[in-house]
């Protein structure tokens, strides 16, 4: 197919902050996870989009044993949550979460 570009599972985007390996980033409304370290305003940022990943969570706002729920990225504080208000969907929680974990597993939404 001619008009194919990419499969669209790392995009190249211009980091909206600083970012280190393994960071959740929102540009708008695509959320990835750094593949490397960028600064802000770096024009080559690339974000894995798809995949399972323990992504930063407030020790105590996922509630312990919480699973197969939506997981928003609450970019003010760059966390997850599962406060859907003022945050962005990004996918669900695949693991239960132990009272204290400062990380949630989450399988990325690809997809809108």
């Amino acid at each position: 197919m001619k008009n194919f570009v990419q499969p669209g599972c790392t995009v190249t985007v211009t980091a909206p902050y600083a970012l280190s390996p393994g960071d959740g980033c929102l540009v708008g409304i695509l959320f990835g996870i750094a593949c490397g370290a960028y600064l802000n305003g770096a024009v080559d940022a690339e974000l894995q989009t798809e995949g399972v990943f323990d992504i930063t969570a407030l020790s105590t706002d996922v509630a312990s044993g919480t699973v197969l729920v939506a997981a928003y990225w609450d970019n003010a504080a760059k966390r997850i949550t599962t406060t859907s208000a003022g945050n962005t969907k990004v996918g669900v929680i695949t693991k239960a979460k132990a009272n204290g974990d400062t990380t949630a597993r989450v399988r990325l939404n690809a997809a809108f």
